[in-house]
């Protein structure tokens, strides 16, 4: 892996200017009511570049009683779906009008590519909106064909205050994930970004109220799961919570949800997805695709391909075709358009990623490339691969969440399948073959929430997708995206006097 680009504070000069660091409460941008303020770091260099209000309880209560307030008596949720849709397609133009900006503060914050954002995470948000803004004219119930002398039918309405806490490895497309379904079901949203990452959000609230949403409808709390995600989670007036992240978080607010008002939740919870490349397979293409599919946005993505299994036949090739990309992989400051991979999003994920390669040597696996922080500054890891891993090492049971594969070789089918399905997870998988009796074989065999044949990590906005077992329930994207913020009420009716009574 070449470090190939300086890894520290020479590009700071690309810094654009952090314009919102307070609360966003009914559409003001305001101090915390302990006027406490935490740091913002920037991951290159592990330097703070700004502070930001810290929310508490105290804050989320004035954010949900805007959202109450806005969803009982204002006119989001009464306007027609139609102009909800025509405020929230301003709402996209204004993103774009702001891309450079909006890619460049999720580049300081998260270490994210800023040429990833800008031709990726920031147009997909502006497409998200478009996309929910179109269908929030499309909410319709069904007409009911009941018993004799009686006539139904369902309406489709929305569920009310929605908190929403979303995890800072992509900060924009979780934000638009969340917000976007919601506000077109014409519901009030109260969201958490991450505390690593909450610049970009903090813009985007500033955006919404430009475009026309009113207040109170979108309202953004800076501040830390324990605190401000605690309050989201137990709050009574919050009538839906929706989460990404981790399992373990994911617990606690199912346990907070229950213990007050029997709030629904959604999660979108950890992954250790399984990618399986059978001898077929054209064994270029197959490293591509299981390389991207782990080290994109540096392995910091919840159905990331982390464990590869590789049928005996090839198994040699692909090992060594995978580190001779690793070995070419340039790591460095994610301004340089030549650079590959950025810095880890925090010191605590970056500590935690080489605490999980110590595991790794400590149990075992073979080290074939990688393994080392790079420089003297920043959370840069660079690209590693174990071989000879199995299924009961730490390092293919647990979520690392960052640039680090595990190699598996399988003889067969079978093998492969019950070995996939070895773990608590069940968010994603990928097979590689050209034997569709194989594909589909293993693809209604895998148990979990989506299935990529021939490619990973390949996202569309009408394909919805979550998670099986211990990766959560619930649904984004798509229209059962859209639905989770919905619910159906049932209306009936006598006929009296009918000739078919």
């Amino acid at each position: 892996m070449d470090n190939g680009s300086s890894n520290g504070a020479d590009s700071f000069a690309q810094i654009p200017p952090i314009k919102f660091s307070k609360l966003f409460i009914n559409g003001k941008f305001v101090d915390s009511v302990s006027g406490k303020t935490f740091e913002v770091v920037d991951p290159r260099s592990g330097e703070a570049i700004a502070r930001v209000s810290e929310g508490d309880k105290e804050d989320v209560d004035l954010a949900v009683k805007a959202a109450r307030q806005a969803f009982d008596h204002g006119p989001w949720p009464r306007m027609s779906g139609a102009e909800r849709g025509s405020i929230m397609m301003k709402f996209a133009d204004l993103i774009e009008e702001n891309i450079e900006e909006l890619a460049a503060l999720d580049t300081i914050n998260g270490g994210k590519l800023f040429s990833h954002c800008k031709v990726i995470d920031i147009p997909v948000a502006a497409k998200i909106l478009r996309y929910y803004a179109g269908a929030a004219d499309k909410i319709h119930g069904t007409v009911l064909k009941l018993s004799k002398g009686l006539q139904g039918y369902t309406l489709r309405e929305p569920i009310g205050v929605v908190g929403s806490i979303i995890p800072w490895n992509f900060p924009t497309l979780m934000f638009f994930t969340k917000a976007a379904p919601a506000l077109a079901a014409g519901c009030t949203v109260v969201i958490k970004p991450a505390e690593q990452t909450p610049l970009s959000a903090l813009y985007y609230a500033h955006l919404a109220s430009l475009a026309g949403i009113p207040d109170g409808v979108l309202n953004v709390i800076n501040g830390f799961g324990d605190t401000a995600g605690a309050a989201i989670s137990s709050h009574m007036e919050v009538d839906k919570v929706s989460f990404t992240g981790s399992t373990e978080v994911g617990r606690k607010i199912m346990t907070a949800a229950a213990a007050s008002n029997l709030k629904p939740v959604s999660l979108e919870l950890g992954g250790k997805s399984p990618l399986i490349i059978f001898e077929d397979a054209d064994i270029d293409e197959a490293v591509d695709i299981a390389f991207n599919g782990l080290f994109y946005n540096k392995g910091e993505i919840c159905v990331a391909g982390s464990r590869v299994y590789v049928q005996e036949g090839i198994y040699e090739k692909v090992e060594k075709k995978l580190v001779e990309k690793a070995n070419a992989w340039i790591i460095g400051d994610p301004f340089d358009p030549l650079v590959n991979q950025g810095p880890q999003t925090s010191k605590k994920q970056f500590e935690k990623i080489l605490s999980y390669i110590e595991h790794g040597k400590r149990e075992g696996a073979k080290l074939l490339t990688g393994g080392k922080h790079i420089g003297n500054k920043g959370f840069y890891i660079e690209p590693t691969i174990f071989s000879g891993v199995k299924e009961d090492m730490t390092i293919a049971k647990e979520e690392i969440f960052g640039p680090v594969m595990s190699l598996m070789k399988f003889k067969t089918m079978e093998e492969a399948i019950k070995r996939a399905n070895d773990t608590m997870y069940g968010l994603a998988a990928g097979v590689i073959t050209n034997n569709l009796n194989v594909a589909n074989t293993v693809s209604r065999s895998i148990r979990a929430g989506i299935i990529w044949i021939n490619c990973f990590t390949r996202f569309d906005l009408d394909c919805s997708y979550g998670g099986y077992k211990m990766s959560g329930f619930g649904k984004d994207f798509g229209l059962d995206g859209l639905y989770q913020y919905l619910q159906i009420k049932s209306v009936v009716t006598p006929i009296q006097d009918s000739p078919w009574h």
